[in-house]
């Protein structure tokens, strides 16, 4: 009998200690997801902030172009070109 006693409380100190280990590890799986919420978060805003960059740079690209720089001169009449060009298509598909 005192043999399956001390098996017993092997047997739920065992399992205190897995039960203690499994809450740990609940809360550092919540504290893991909020951080990956986070940082979900920054990547996404960051994401805007390199596309509004982006978007100022070709602004900037086409207003140099304006001003009479030959740097972009060329860029900016392709750029034109391709609108015309994609004016003329949706022209075309209205008139079909």
């Amino acid at each position: 009998m005192t043999q399956l006693s001390e098996i017993v409380d092997s047997l739920e100190n065992r399992i205190s200690k897995l039960l203690h280990r499994y809450e740990k590890m609940k809360q550092k799986n919540v504290q893991l997801e909020q951080d990956l919420q986070n940082l979900s978060s920054k990547n996404q805003a960051l994401k805007k902030q390199l596309d509004d960059w982006k978007e100022q740079f070709e602004n900037l690209k086409v207003a140099n172009s304006m001003l009479g720089s030959d740097q972009y001169k060329r860029d900016t009449k392709l750029k034109i070109n391709a609108l015309v060009r994609e004016i003329d298509q949706c022209i075309a598909h209205l008139s079909e």
